[in-house]
């Protein structure tokens, strides 16, 4: 990932043929010139820097499938964010949270990121088993959703898998930018294995803060 530079050359170029005293006015005229094409360049080159156009990472999202594959051939944890369509704060979490650069930036590095809706009705084939939607009443719900979530089905949840895919933790709830910067480090960094939370937090001070 990078920035689009920009490099602007201008150049001036004058010949001028004529009297001694033309000469002399010619050279007076060629350092105003001189000194204006100075100041325009430095102009033009901060003016340049202000507007660089900035690129915002975004989450790469994935189905759980995709994820599999991927892990197959480079394995990394898989992070899920369970979510249904009529879920405000799922939303809310999307627009606050997942599209914090920072956040985004870091997800991508470490973890799959797949989105599951909760409530969808396509088949997800995983280890054997073919996970489906069941009819429960008003919107049902997925199995491998159900799963996930042990049955305590709340949106939005997100949870963590190693590259195994074993469960980490789920966490429900909506999170904040900064807070869910330090969940997704604790586990991104295996810290998890080696202290508590508020061991971690004590020492780790996320820069969205």
């Amino acid at each position: 990932m990078g920035y689009l530079l920009g490099i602007i050359f201008a150049g001036f170029s004058l010949t001028l043929q004529g009297s001694f005293i033309m000469m002399i006015n010619f050279r007076n005229i060629l350092g105003i010139l001189l000194v204006a094409s100075i100041g325009l360049a430095g102009f033009t080159l901060r003016s340049d820097k202000d507007v660089e156009p900035s690129v915002k990472e975004t989450v790469q999202w994935m189905s759980f499938e995709e994820a599999i594959e991927k892990n197959k051939i480079s394995p990394k944890k898989i992070f899920i964010d369970v979510y249904t369509d009529w879920c405000g704060w799922c939303k809310k979490m999307d627009a606050g949270t997942f599209n914090n650069p920072v956040v985004a930036k870091y997800l991508n590095e470490k973890y799959y990121n797949v989105k599951l809706d909760a409530e969808g009705k396509d088949p997800i084939e995983f280890d054997g088993h073919t996970f489906k939607w069941v009819n429960t009443g008003r919107n049902g719900i997925h199995e491998l959703a159900y799963a996930l979530l042990s049955g305590k089905m709340s949106y939005p949840t997100v949870v963590f898998l190693d590259e195994q895919f074993r469960i980490i933790q789920p966490l429900p709830g909506y999170q904040k930018a900064p807070f869910f910067d330090k969940v997704i480090k604790f586990y991104g960094e295996d810290y998890h294995k080696e202290k508590t939370w508020d061991d971690f937090i004590k020492g780790y001070n996320s820069p969205l803060e």
